[in-house]
């Protein structure tokens, strides 16, 4: 709670109780959900809760770095609480998102830069596959 209380006060934000609970949930969950979810999920401890007001926080979230938004494809968003760069895998069948444990890829921008005349700031990896209960 102390890192979202700083962050929002290093850059002059107002800490909702609106994005509270929408890094709440992220932190207490490894699902990686969808916007939809979120809602759908915190909807009934916070009744008055739009939608749009989940976007608006999660963007917010997403803007000073608290959590990730994962692009699966086709407009479909998921997001991580965990803020860490780290790779994710995605089943190709039923769409679930996990986060890849134990694969180090903090040499993946070193060596691309090897490879090329580009400053590399960042990276994100995507595994596709089958997960245990699809394959």
């Amino acid at each position: 709670m102390d890192q979202i209380a700083s962050v929002f006060k290093e850059k002059k934000l107002k800490l909702t109780p609106q994005r509270l609970a929408v890094y709440n949930y992220l932190i207490n969950t490894t699902s990686h959900p969808s916007a939809d979810v979120i809602y759908s999920d915190i909807h009934i401890q916070y009744p008055t809760m739009s939608l749009a007001t989940v976007y608006k926080a999660l963007k917010t979230l997403v803007d000073v770095g608290l959590i990730q938004e994962i692009n699966v494809g086709e407009g479909n968003f998921r997001y991580d609480g965990n803020s860490l760069p780290h790779p994710h895998l995605q089943c190709l069948s039923c769409g679930r998102v996990d986060d890849f444990k134990d694969l180090s890829l903090d040499n993946l921008n070193a060596l691309a830069k090897e490879h090329t005349d580009y400053q590399i700031v960042s990276n994100k990896v995507y595994f596709y596959g089958y997960c245990s209960n699809c394959k």
